[in-house]
């Protein structure tokens, strides 16, 4: 896709429009989809309503009433054939995430080493070394679907899902990690829980990250757990975030 890196354009209903870049998940697709997602809000045309980047595609719905289809496949598809091939740079940032890891709150953290052949300190150690990236937000409002978990954590889901799952659960599933914003169903292996809160829907910012950050994980005791969630009970505590450096995170881990 030299001329034009988005594969391919699919109608949706009246009101949208799929954008394809691949059928992968990758993350030079996935940046390819945070670069076209941010002109095009940056082009504040009135006739987009929402933006929804995933891990390959993104939709876009639109009023036809004021923008016509042809004229925004056009649109994108100038767009798409002046993206930068080359980078895989995001503009977001790193929130650290802290996690207390076993126990109650990550009932299959043996599991997940015992599949693995790890001591399950060495399950912690490599599930915090490195960032992971937030390719889409998902499933439950903030979901977030990462990369970046190293292949060694690769663990099967759960036979029989439970039924309820605590919001802040740390969890996971295949090659993926992922955080339980609310309590929900699930069948992701949990390792651990965050006493952050993930989603606030009466917040002005109702998410704590987006599509595009990056999360780094961090181990905690069941004691900073509980000092921690008292903190963000009271409206307290403010998670910590960098920006992202030039070049982007180190995620080479092991």
């Amino acid at each position: 896709m030299t001329a034009n890196m988005i594969a391919r354009m699919l109608d949706c209903g009246e009101q949208a429009l799929i954008v394809e870049f691949g059928d992968s998940i990758d993350p030079a697709i996935n940046a390819r989809v945070h670069q076209l997602a941010r002109r095009l809000n940056e082009s504040a045309s009135t006739g987009i309503l929402e933006i929804i980047p995933t891990y390959r595609s993104i939709m876009v719905r639109f009023d036809p009433l004021v923008q016509r289809r042809e004229d925004l496949k056009k649109e994108i598809a100038e767009q798409g054939a002046s993206l930068d091939e080359s980078s895989t740079s995001v503009q977001g940032n790193i929130t650290l995430i802290p996690v207390a890891y076993g126990g109650e709150f990550g009932p299959d953290l043996d599991f997940v080493a015992n599949h693995n052949g790890l001591s399950p300190q060495e399950v912690i150690e490599l599930h915090t070394a490195t960032p992971c990236l937030v390719y889409m937000l998902g499933f439950t409002p903030g979901f977030p679907y990462l990369g970046g978990m190293s292949p060694r954590l690769v663990t099967p889901r759960l036979e029989q899902p439970r039924q309820r799952i605590p919001a802040g659960s740390v969890g996971i599933a295949g090659a993926q990690t992922g955080i339980y914003p609310i309590e929900s169903p699930g069948g992701w292996r949990l390792i651990g829980r965050t006493p952050l809160t993930l989603f606030s829907p009466r917040s002005p910012q109702p998410f704590l990250f987006a599509a595009g950050d990056y999360l780094q994980f961090a181990a905690i005791t069941s004691e900073e757990f509980a000092a921690i969630a008292k903190e963000v009970s009271a409206g307290l505590y403010t998670p910590q975030v960098r920006q992202i450096p030039q070049g982007g995170p180190d995620v080479h881990g092991a």
